[in-house]
C-alpha cells in the first residue's frame, strides 16, 4: 500500500516563535532588564535574551550572540535554550552546522519534555545522513511528542504505523494518529486518512476512531 504524498517533512525551526513569544513585542526597558540578568547569570534571562536576538526583536537579529546566550543558558540546564541551541547547529545559524551537536542539545531538551525538541530529534534520527538512522528511536520521539497533542508527531506516526516502519504495521493505530493529527487542521493527515480507509474494514474505522475519541493528550510543555 502506497499512501498517497504524506511524507516527512523536516521543519527543523519548528516551535521557535511559540517557545519565546515571537509575537510579543518587547520595550527597550525589557530588554535592558534582560540584559542585566543576563548578565548576572540568570538562566532564563539568557534564554529570554538569545531569543531577542535570533527573532530581532527589540535588538538587532545576530545568530552569534543568540549562540552566546542561548550556549550559556543551556549548560545551567534550560531547556528552551538547548532546544534552539539544537536549531542553530542544525541550520548551521551563527555556527558551523553540525548534526551530532544539533542531537545533544535536542536530546536535553527533549528529555525534559518540550515538545518540539521531541519532534526535531526524532526527524533527526528518521532522515539524518550525518548520524545512524535509528528508526527505534525516531519512533520513541514522534510517539512521546504525539502524547502531548503534537499534531505534526501525531501525522508522523500514522505513517509509521501504515507502513510498518520502526514499528509492526497497524491500520487502526495509523488512522487513530491520522485522525487526531486532522482535527487539528493537517490537510495532509487528512488525506492519508482517507486513503488508509480504502484498505480497512468498517470495525477497524470504528476502533480506530474511538481509541482516538478516549486520546487525552499528556501535559505539553512548549
Amino acid at each position: 500500500m502506497r499512501l498517497i504524498n504524506y511524507f516527512l517533512i523536516a521543519v527543523l525551526l519548528v516551535g521557535c516563535g511559540s517557545v519565546f513569544g515571537q509575537d510579543e513585542a518587547q520595550t527597550q526597558e525589557q530588554v535592558r532588564e534582560n540584559i542585566r540578568k543576563a548578565e548576572q547569570g540568570n538562566a532564563e534571562a539568557q534564554s529570554v535574551l538569545g531569543g531577542l536576538y535570533f527573532f530581532g526583536q527589540g535588538v538587532p537579529k545576530d545568530y552569534q550572540l543568540a549562540l552566546k546566550w542561548f550556549k550559556r543558558a543551556s549548560v545551567q540546564g534550560n531547556a528552551r535554550a538547548q532546544f534552539m541551541l539544537g536549531n542553530l547547529y542544525k541550520e548551521g545559524l551563527g555556527v558551523p552546522q553540525d548534526d551530532q551537536l544539533a542531537v545533544k542539545w535536542y536530546r536535553k531538551s527533549a528529555e525534559q519534555g518540550v515538545v518540539a525538541a521531541q519532534f526535531n530529534l526524532a526527524l533527526i534520527y528518521w532522515e539524518s545522513n550525518v548520524i545512524p538512522q535509528d528508526d527505534q528511536l525516531a519512533v520513541k520521539w514522534f510517539r512521546k511528542a504525539a502524547e502531548q497533542g503534537y499534531a505534526s508527531a501525531q501525522g508522523a506516526l500514522g505513517y509509521i504505523n501504515a507502513e510498518g516502519k520502526g514499528v509492526p504495521k497497524d491500520y487502526v493505530l495509523a488512522y487513530k494518529w491520522f485522525n487526531l493529527a486532522t482535527a487539528q487542521g493537517d490537510k495532509d493527515a487528512a488525506k492519508a486518512r482517507d486513503e488508509l480507509a480504502k484498505f480497512m474494514i468498517p470495525s477497524q474505522i470504528q476502533e480506530a476512531q474511538r481509541l482516538a475519541r478516549e486520546f487525552k493528550p499528556k501535559k505539553k510543555k512548549p
